[in-house]
């Protein structure tokens, strides 16, 4: 198989005193707050791998010995495990699992031999607890605890006999006769080498993934499955900024990553090396074949064969999101590196539950932990679906931000755990009047697919609420209580009338008019404070609403909520299947379990609060310009050159100029980068 040929680096700057000097402040900082493990975890973890090594290959002999090979083959037989993820790249931390592949003979399948026979050996054994197999996923695995290590287990078989101890599964000769989940199999530990071997640095590059990865946590876009990015998605994004600033150390490429991709023009794709074809025939990324890929909006590529987009699961929600937090990051960035703030101000929490007025709740309740495990795992890889759904049935007017963290009610006797989405109107869509957005049948409709799970038990339930910013539950605070919004001082805002120190102060002008011209027509009796649609038990015929009138400036309104089949029993004003309406305040929004619509003018208000669209690109920011380098390889690769930085503090330099053609090179010499050997990922 042909190499992959490395893109040129655009600057070879290195580091002054004083960025050696952030470096030192960066890394005392990540230790602080306890992103590396003890030496004794470090062990446990060598250990429990060792453990599992012996145990594969004592259950790829007795298979061996069971099938009737010689006395020879079954002395022969072997399996080897490789590590990959997070581990591998050596940027892990406490307490976090350990990606592995196990890689057996031809004659060991996956079906019958990996998930019934070494499963069934792995219940057995004391030292192993929370065993979960998942067959039916994108790539097939095995989750579980050895002694208290959390492990998720693959499995490859490839077309030896025998597997040498030594098998280099880099080799393109290992995905010769083996079927599409053997190769995303393999491609985990593929991958994670082309990495450590296309970076300048390796130590560089794992201090800078180290602080991105936890600054993508505190800010709520560290989720693959959610539609955000994933720990390979953040490796890959992390090594080609490596390669663009070979030279940098991790105080330098920690701003230059924000400033890289808040000026990418996606969805050109990012791309450690050129996408390489194959006589193997294997699908390939490839938007002039594949018209799938024309639809993937944030495109990372993987370096190993066959090059795959790693970030499929993106949505323009999500995008738009991370884009926004890509800009924060920026601009804090440049305060440090100014001297005006310090590290610590980059990683601050992201304040989810205070962006949005209006939100989605999704319970997902079961009958004991184990159950909760296995149908959480479900719901949450459906969420994104959601998301989607929302786009396409508001055509894209109403966004949805999913929000990662998981959050559990330990009030609650059953096993539970819920979702948040955050809900806004799109900033500078022109809405008539009274216009709304209603999207019962598109939460029904997820429902629906949700309930399809195969392995159902009764217990396992899923509710989809929509809450206001106000009836949000005490249990996703870290103290158990909201935080108090500061008031708005009044001289800030002297066209306020009082009301603006609401903590909604974003519509809360409108709330006041509204309120006192629907107080002149109404009778006030008739509005019922209604209580938060967060389920205080999780008895499905208990009562979890109180009844609400709904409120129109001018007409009666059509019903705006629909309940669930147990919730229709309960009397209302509007329609026989339940529907129940909210009065019209300050958050302008309807409240019910499985549906949301907001009006008009809430939507304005909640616009207020956060910006509608991805971070627009500064024409004038000093650090990078852009120039899109298009590299037309065998399988229609872009690529994004930027300009190069010849002093640290000076953006001064060339742009490398468009290209196109096949293999076509650039006119720039491509700078000397030091390679460092790969280390061996096997035991």
């Amino acid at each position: 198989m042909v190499e992959s040929k490395q893109l040129e680096a655009i600057s070879v700057a290195g580091p002054t005193e004083a960025d050696r000097q952030r470096t030192l402040e960066l890394e005392k900082y990540l230790i602080e707050v306890g992103l590396y493990e003890s030496q004794e975890e470090a062990a446990k973890r060598v250990e429990v791998l060792a453990q599992i090594d012996q145990i594969c290959k004592g259950w790829v002999k007795q298979l061996t010995r069971q099938r009737g090979y010689t006395d020879q083959m079954v002395e022969d037989a072997n399996a080897v495990i490789f590590t990959f993820g997070s581990y591998r790249l050596g940027v892990h931390c406490p307490g976090a699992d350990i990606d592995t592949l196990c890689v057996g003979p031809s004659y060991v399948n996956r079906e019958e031999d990996f998930f019934i026979i070494l499963h069934d050996i792995l219940a057995s054994m004391e030292e192993v607890s929370e065993l979960q197999p998942v067959p039916d996923a994108h790539v097939p695995v095995m989750k579980f605890k050895f002694n208290g290590i959390s492990i998720d287990l693959l499995y490859a078989s490839i077309s030896l006999l025998v597997v040498p101890e030594d098998v280099d599964i880099s080799h393109g000769s290992v995905l010769y006769n083996v079927d599409e989940p053997t190769v995303r199999s393999l491609n985990g530990c593929r991958v994670a080498d082309q990495i450590l071997h296309l970076v300048p640095n390796v130590e560089h590059f794992r201090t800078t993934l180290r602080c991105l990865k936890f600054w993508a946590r505190r800010r709520g876009v560290y989720s693959n499955v959610t539609g955000f990015l994933g720990g390979v998605n953040w490796a890959l994004l992390v090594a080609r900024v490596c390669q663009l600033f070979p030279n940098a150390v991790p105080s330098m490429l920690v701003p230059r990553f924000f400033r890289v991709y808040t000026q990418w023009r996606w969805p050109n794709p990012v791309m450690l090396c050129e996408i390489e074809e194959d006589e193997l025939g294997f699908p390939v990324w490839d938007p002039r074949k594949n018209p799938r890929d024309r639809t993937h909006h944030m495109p990372i590529i993987t370096p190993a064969y066959p090059c795959m987009n790693s970030s499929y699961n993106v949505s323009t929600s999500t995008l738009r999101v991370m884009m926004d937090q890509f800009e924060k990051g920026k601009k804090i960035c440049e305060e440090i590196e100014l001297n005006k703030a310090h590290w610590s101000a980059l990683f601050e929490p992201y304040l989810f539950f205070e962006t949005y007025k209006n939100f989605l709740q999704v319970d997902i309740d079961a009958a004991d932990a184990d159950d909760l495990r296995a149908w959480k795992g479900w719901v949450e890889s459906r969420l994104r679906q959601l998301t989607l759904k929302i786009e396409r049935d508001t055509l894209g007017k109403l966004q949805c931000h999913p929000y990662p963290n998981e959050y559990v009610d330990k009030s609650k006797q059953c096993a539970h755990c819920a979702f948040f989405m955050g809900l806004q109107r799109k900033q500078g869509v022109h809405v008539q009047e009274g216009q709304q957005f209603d999207i019962r049948a598109t939460v029904d409709e997820f429902r629906q697919s949700v309930n399809m799970y195969m392995f159902r038990r009764r217990g396992m339930d899923i509710r989809v609420s929509h809450v206001r910013r106000k009836q949000i539950p005490s249990y996703v605070f870290p103290e158990g209580y909201k935080r108090v919004r500061p008031s708005r001082p009044l001289n800030t805002t002297p066209e306020r009338s009082p009301q603006g120190k609401d903590d909604e102060s974003g519509a809360a002008v409108v709330e006041h008019k509204l309120k006192r011209k629907l107080d002149a027509s109404l009778n006030p009796s008739r509005l019922e404070k209604g209580a938060s649609t967060s389920p205080e038990t999780c008895s499905s015929d208990s009562s979890r609403l109180e009844k609400r009138a709904s409120i129109s400036r001018s007409t009666p309104s059509k019903p705006l909520l629909s309940c669930s089949p147990e919730e229709s029993s309960m009397k209302s004003s509007v329609t026989s299947q339940g529907s129940l309406t909210e009065e019209v305040g300050s958050d302008m929004a309807a409240v019910g379990p499985t549906g949301v619509t907001i009006d008009e003018v809430d939507a304005v208000a909640v616009v207020g609060l956060e910006s509608g669209g991805a971070s627009e690109t500064d024409s004038n920011d000093p650090g990078l310009e852009e120039a899109m380098v298009e590299n037309l390889t065998g399988a229609a690769a872009f690529q994004s050159g930027l300009i190069e930085e010849l002093e640290p503090d000076v953006a001064l330099g060339r742009v490398l100029k468009a290209r196109s053609g096949v293999n076509s090179k650039a006119s720039v010499q491509k700078p000397v980068i030091r390679q460092v050997p790969k280390t061996p990922s096997h035991l």
